[in-house]
């Protein structure tokens, strides 16, 4: 089960050991409970999501969202799934941090496409005070265009948070990307309290999270359920729930273990975090790209949206 110290801290002002970090109206999630959600008749699984989903939605409406690499590569963390980390040969090229108005035309063309969220990803593992504020001056500029803004630059402090939040940040993606349990197989440079820690921080500041996991690095299911749980039973759950499949990337560790889901144990996923989190919105995030358009349906009758990537974005 997971350790409830993990999740308390995204709660402030309370004592530990009350019960802020149960989810809608003090709902708290545990395990069993969603290995009982995997465990129902695929049909019955599915028009649950769906009844949740279509309590809190447009059941016909989809949320798109765009993503660019503002700065690639280069990244000190040793996440064992990542091309972008220093500690492996992956063969992507490291970049600097893009200028702002390179940055402004790709948010421009993804508007154009029909993204209304554009998101910008850096390789840091914490942002240097002098390039958060050009990424302040992206976010500024992007919101100028009427898209939601987005961005993931790794750790931050409570003074980077307010700062990002005072540029007119809407969102900020930073992933838990597993279960407790499996966590340290996979990442040695940063704990998971350091990711509740910087969720905290944002929220404090009035930015919405966007936070998730990755799925398909040799965990099992019990992990997968573990990670929803983990999301589920914080005080707010994220707003935005991103679900990625790992794509394979040569020179990485991870490449030893990886085992894809089998695409109805992503639905099924899909179907649960949708339970589970009724006012998040799930996202079938990295990797959509390799499953079929028959399985795609599935996830988003299951129920999830889509995100696009654009420009310079790795590992999709």
């Amino acid at each position: 089960m997971i350790a409830g110290s993990m999740l308390m801290d995204v709660c402030t002002g309370v004592d530990q050991n009350e019960s802020c970090e149960l989810a809608q109206v003090g709902r708290k999630w545990q395990r069993v409970e969603a290995e009982a959600l995997y465990g129902q008749p695929f049909a019955e699984l599915m028009f649950r999501s769906q009844n949740v989903h279509r309590n809190n939605f447009d059941q016909n409406h989809v949320e798109t969202a765009s993503l660019l690499s503002v700065k690639t590569c280069g990244c000190p963390e040793d996440c064992g799934y990542c091309s972008q980390s220093a500690h492996y040969e992956t063969g992507v090229n490291a970049t600097r941090l893009m200028d702002c108005s390179d940055v402004v035309a790709n948010a421009q063309r993804a508007k154009e496409a029909g993204a209304t969220r554009f998101c910008m990803a850096a390789a840091w593992r914490s942002p240097k005070d002098r390039d958060l504020d050009r990424v302040c001056e992206m976010v500024s500029a992007v919101k100028e265009l009427g898209l939601e803004t987005c961005v993931t630059l790794g750790m931050l402090t409570p003074k980077q948070a307010t700062l990002l939040s005072e540029a007119g940040l809407d969102f900020y993606n930073h992933n838990v990307d597993t279960s407790p349990d499996f966590y340290g197989r996979i990442i040695t440079t940063r704990t998971l309290q350091d990711r509740i820690d910087t969720l905290k921080h944002v929220r404090e500041a009035g930015i919405k999270i966007c936070c998730g996991g990755i799925i398909g690095m040799g965990e099992r299911v019990e992990d997968r359920l573990d990670m929803l749980v983990l999301l589920a039973d914080l005080r707010t759950p994220p707003e935005s729930v991103p679900i990625n499949l790992w794509n394979e990337v040569n020179g990485v560790p991870v490449i030893d273990a990886t085992e894809a889901p089998d695409p109805i144990a992503l639905v099924r996923l899909v179907a649960i975090a949708r339970i589970m989190m009724p006012k998040s919105v799930i996202r079938l995030s990295a990797g959509r790209r390799s499953i079929s358009d028959e399985l795609r349906a599935l996830c988003f009758f299951g129920k999830c949206e889509f995100n696009s990537y654009r420009g310079r974005a790795v590992d999709d």
